[in-house]
């Protein structure tokens, strides 16, 4: 009796040693289970939301919790937020994911957070040849661009025949073309300009029968490629708005030296004339160039009023300006027009003049720290640079600040940007040179490090 009660007592508790290790051994799987699927979470959670960042202007977080898978057995969920890190260029990423047995339960088995610290790293591929703003680049019937990367706040409209970019050109090489799409609402309001909604004042990239784009096309809330190669268009894409270049005015403004009326005999060129204008130099009126007159610069020109090229009158970049060109500042209504043949005569280093002007229809004008609402809506279609029939500017840069560099006929044009760019028909523009300050630059945010959060 005492061995059989023995035996009994020794089985049980054998058996209850087993029960019990299993029981263990099935909860340390679970929580395993659990545990792994956390984990799966918040690496799922972490790449969605580096993606983002690259991907969707102004993301901060997925907001809630995103499920990511339910069995009915098992849930597991992700929920990220985005913080501003130490300096500008850093952003901490955190995902708090959890797992939850059964889906029905509002209490999770597991928790885990971690924290990674991304850094934005800029990377591009050179100066641009074509910047505007918000009013956009169009190209006229047969209009061409051959040459340069071309960076759009605003739309894109190819007419018939235009072009931009070569097929002959390898995809390794091709053209570069971002589009903002930054010109709503419409009609323009004191909001103007921002950002459009997908859906809204149609597609940045307009192309009429037969034109072509040969490039490497990014813009927000394109989703239509057609007519669009080497490589074309790549969707999905979001591109921030590019600011224009900026120049420091005052500075110029202060460094004048001479100032003079543009009937002074130093100044006025009237036909088959030859002048030699000082450097940092006011002219306080409109200078009308005569046929054949020759201008020969020695530095930088503010010029008050508006300044036109007579047929084949010609300005001379000094030998001393090496690879900087020197600056004509024009402030008024009209701007520069370079007529038949008129031309920018560059150095031997190939450098021309940088053009800038700065009317717009706003009270302010010419000293406008800023144009927006209706008074840019406005300013952007009046043309305050005219390039016409051969008129010439090679290695120069045209810059209207807040109206429109107009193109008529061939060309040569260094870079050119302003708030609208009109290619008049049969313009063909080959670039060489670059906007100041431009880069078709992009951001990407890249992990730096990550650790897991205990609390």
């Amino acid at each position: 009796m005492p061995v059989l009660l023995f035996t009994i007592f020794f089985i049980t508790l054998l058996i209850t040693t087993v029960t019990s290790i299993s029981l263990t051994t099935s909860n340390l799987a679970a929580r395993d289970t659990y545990r792994v699927s956390a984990q799966l979470a918040a690496d799922a959670g972490l790449d969605e939301g580096l993606n983002n960042l690259n991907t969707t202007a102004g993301w901060t977080g997925s907001g809630t919790e995103i499920t990511l898978l339910d069995t009915g057995t098992i849930k597991t969920t992700y929920q990220t937020t985005l913080a501003n890190g130490a300096t500008p260029d850093r952003k901490i990423l955190a995902v708090t994911a959890k797992t939850y047995s059964p889906s029905t339960a509002s209490t999770p088995k597991i928790t885990r957070k971690y924290e990674v610290d991304v850094q934005a790293v800029t990377s591009g591929t050179g100066p641009s040849s074509v910047v505007t703003g918000v009013g956009g680049l169009i190209l006229g019937n047969n209009a061409k661009i051959t040459g340069g990367d071309v960076v759009v706040n605003g739309t894109i409209t190819v007419n018939n025949n235009a072009q931009i970019g070569l097929a002959s050109t390898p995809e390794s090489n091709a053209v570069n073309i971002r589009v903002a799409h930054t010109n709503c609402p419409s009609p323009a309001d004191s909001t103007y300009p921002r950002v459009c909604a997908a859906g809204e004042n149609g597609q940045p990239i307009t192309i009429g029968s037969n034109g072509k784009i040969y490039a490497d096309v990014r813009a927000t809330n394109q989703t239509t490629g057609t007519n669009m190669f080497n490589p074309g268009l790549v969707p999905n894409q979001t591109v921030p708005p590019t600011t224009l270049p900026s120049y420091d005015r005052e500075a110029q403004k202060s460094a004048v030296t001479t100032t003079l009326s543009p009937a002074d005999s130093s100044i006025a060129c009237g036909n088959n004339q030859t002048k030699t204008w000082p450097a940092n130099l006011k002219i306080t009126g409109d200078v009308i160039l005569g046929n054949n007159c020759t201008v020969n610069l020695s530095g930088n020109v503010w010029i008050a009023g508006k300044m036109i090229y007579g047929n084949n009158s010609k300005t001379i970049v000094p030998a001393s300006a090496g690879t900087t060109p020197p600056v004509i500042m024009i402030d008024g209504f009209g701007g520069l027009i370079v007529g038949n043949n008129g031309k920018v005569q560059t150095n031997s280093s190939g450098t021309g003049i940088y053009f800038i002007t700065y009317w717009s229809v706003g009270s302010c004008s010419p000293d406008c720290a800023d144009v927006t609402g209706t008074d840019l809506k406005l300013s952007q279609i009046v043309p305050t640079i005219s390039l016409l029939n051969n008129g010439s500017a090679p290695g120069s840069i045209l810059y209207a600040r807040w109206s429109q560099v107009m193109v008529v006929n061939n060309g040569a044009i260094g870079a050119v940007a302003g708030q609208s760019i009109w290619l008049g028909n049969n313009a063909v523009i080959n670039f060489t040179a670059s906007v100041p300050g431009s880069d078709n630059l992009k951001v990407t945010w890249v992990k730096r490090g990550y650790m897991r959060v205990f609390n």
